[in-house]
């Protein structure tokens, strides 16, 4: 049995925001999503996380997350330095470093970050007039599909990963746009039109 998911949320604030938030379930495929987003718009300005959780393999420092250590993520939060930051599946944090987004926000510039629910709920609180949008699966089964296919968790985290996924799934109703990533460029094509972004 499969959990159907609804392919759109009503629209309940402006979409001139410049600060664009995309959430989603773990293995949703938000990180492909964004590499397509940055290789058809290199100008796009997309916040890189901070992290505890050690690098996978091929993950580079500064590109793909900032590595610190938990005693300097600690320092960060005390200072109001994070934007947002969350405990992950119970073992690591993540956080959007603030004084970046800020910035470029100040700079004009279209920014684009990748948070989980509890990070993009921090946001709402603290830049309401953002665009927040969820990348959800086809369905469940697809979800628990890619989650297997990659290969990086236990059977352990996966089984946490996808409880928080249906919590995540649940609150799908908290975004302003709901975009079905059945296709890549497809969902990539509607990401950036909710930007007013060219789909090239």
């Amino acid at each position: 049995m499969t959990d159907a998911l609804p392919t759109s949320v009503p629209v309940t604030r402006p979409d001139a925001a410049r600060l664009t938030v995309l959430s989603g379930p773990t293995a949703v495929g938000k990180g492909t999503v964004m590499a397509e987003m940055r290789r058809r718009h290199p100008d796009l300005w997309i916040s890189v996380s901070a992290t505890t959780r050690p690098p996978r393999p091929g993950e580079v420092d500064g590109v793909h997350y900032h590595f610190i250590s938990h005693e300097r993520f600690d320092e960060l939060v005390a200072s109001g330095q994070m934007l947002e930051w969350a405990l992950v599946h119970g073992r690591n944090r993540y956080g959007t470093p603030r004084l970046p987004v800020e910035e470029q926000l100040s700079a004009g510039r279209p920014v684009f970050v990748e948070v989980d629910l509890q990070g993009a709920r921090q946001v709402r609180a603290a830049m309401p007039e953002a665009r927040f949008v969820f990348l959800a699966p086809p369905d469940f089964d697809e979800l628990v599909r890619r989650l297997v296919g990659r290969g990086t968790e236990s059977e352990e985290e996966r089984a946490r990963r996808l409880a928080t996924a249906r919590e995540e799934l649940a609150a799908v109703a908290e975004f302003d746009h709901v975009v079905v990533n059945d296709d890549v460029t497809r969902a990539t094509d509607e990401v950036l039109a909710l930007m007013g972004l060219a789909a090239r």
